[in-house]
């Protein structure tokens, strides 16, 4: 069964940075790709960032372009989100997600077939 276990929330001052961590247990993370959507108080969930199976194609949500950068080890089963200047409307639960069809990064989140619990990102004025 694969799982995916996000770390790495908190709360920061608006323009501090944080990045957030995903591990994935089970299945095969080298084949995934990965993504990251976050979702607000009483908003649906939204699309932050891709990356495919071998690192070399990314996608990034225009509202996140030039702050936040995703990556992956494949080695450490883990794909990252490094936020930087922060924002208040960043302050979301942050979701990883796997998607078995790991060729391309994708930004739809029914495109991926496994999700993670959440963290809490919450970014103080």
């Amino acid at each position: 069964q694969v799982q995916l276990v996000e770390s790495g929330g908190g709360l920061v001052q608006a323009g501090g940075s944080l990045r957030l961590s995903c591990v994935v247990s089970g299945g095969t993370f080298s084949s995934y790709a990965m993504g990251w959507f976050r979702q607000a108080p009483g908003k649906e969930r939204e699309f932050v960032a891709a990356i495919n199976r071998i690192g070399g194609m990314k996608d990034y949500a225009d509202s996140v372009k030039g702050r936040f950068t995703i990556s992956r080890d494949n080695a450490k089963k883990t794909v990252y989100l490094q936020m930087n200047s922060l924002k208040p409307e960043d302050t979301a639960v942050y979701y990883c997600a796997a998607d078995s069809q790991g060729w391309v990064s994708k930004p739809l989140a029914t495109d991926y077939d496994y999700w993670g619990q959440g963290t809490q990102v919450t970014v103080s004025s």
